[in-house]
């Protein structure tokens, strides 16, 4: 059977992560520790053998980031980079720079974590008018501002992630090339809710460490032969555990 891999490397943390804020489409830079990370991530791929063909990533430079410093440990920072938006972090609204903490202390502990892992609630919109809007910022310009959103659920992060990677990444998966995805914790959580088959209930406990790339073996129709996270099991759990324990009260 041929053996197709794929990797997904959600950024390092983020200077707005470190401040535990909402961040969305604010593109904020990593952190120290997000950056070492991102070096951690290369050399781990490096180690363990995994050699790419191809990469993706965001518009967004704590994923672009990432993926270059990840890319410089491996020596292999002369491969094909492909960014779009496609792949963004899921855009949060009006929260976009508000403490998840403070949010959790005025709208409970349960409102805000319907805002960051239901699968189809919106956080509250930015409007039209709103600095902060894509539509009127120079990295998205040439792009309809009707594809352009003012919040995001889950669902259609989903919507505009996954038809990009069967479009775009797909066919070059079942072409044998190997394939690198740096991008943002949602936009990868869509992508491994589509290849997983994951329900909806499923999905909402899923919280991607930063840093940690994750590597799928696929079958000839790209469907999970096995998965496994690179690093340190402790470190790995402790990472995600962090995640889940964002939007709560401190």
């Amino acid at each position: 059977m041929n053996e197709h891999v794929l990797v997904l490397l959600r950024h390092g943390e983020s200077e707005w992560n470190r401040e535990n804020l909402f961040t969305g489409w604010t593109d904020v830079e990593l952190s120290d520790t997000g950056k070492e990370e991102a070096r951690q991530a290369g050399r781990l791929l490096k180690k363990e053998g995994y050699d790419f063909d191809i990469c993706y990533t965001s518009y967004l430079k704590r994923a672009i980031h990432t993926l270059n410093l990840a890319l410089e440990e491996m020596d292999r920072e002369w491969l094909p980079v492909v960014k779009t938006w496609k792949l963004n972090e899921r855009h949060y609204g009006a929260l976009q720079g508000l403490n998840k903490s403070q949010t959790a202390a005025k709208y409970g502990e349960e409102q805000v974590k319907i805002w960051r892992r239901s699968y189809d609630v919106q956080p509250p919109a930015l409007s039209a008018e709103d600095a902060r809007n894509p539509a009127g910022q120079i990295p998205y310009r040439g792009i309809p501002g009707d594809q352009l959103p003012l919040s995001e659920s889950l669902k259609e992060t989903v919507a505009r992630a996954v038809p990009y990677f069967e479009d775009e990444i797909r066919p070059r998966l079942l072409q044998g090339e190997r394939v690198l995805i740096a991008a943002h914790g949602n936009s990868l959580r869509a992508l491994v809710m589509h290849l997983e088959h994951l329900s909806r209930e499923r999905i909402t406990n899923l919280n991607l460490p930063t840093g940690i790339p994750l590597v799928y073996h696929l079958g000839e129709n790209l469907e999970v032969l096995h998965k496994e996270y690179l690093g340190d099991t402790a470190a790995i759990e402790a990472k995600m555990q962090a995640v889940a324990n964002q939007g709560k009260i401190r």
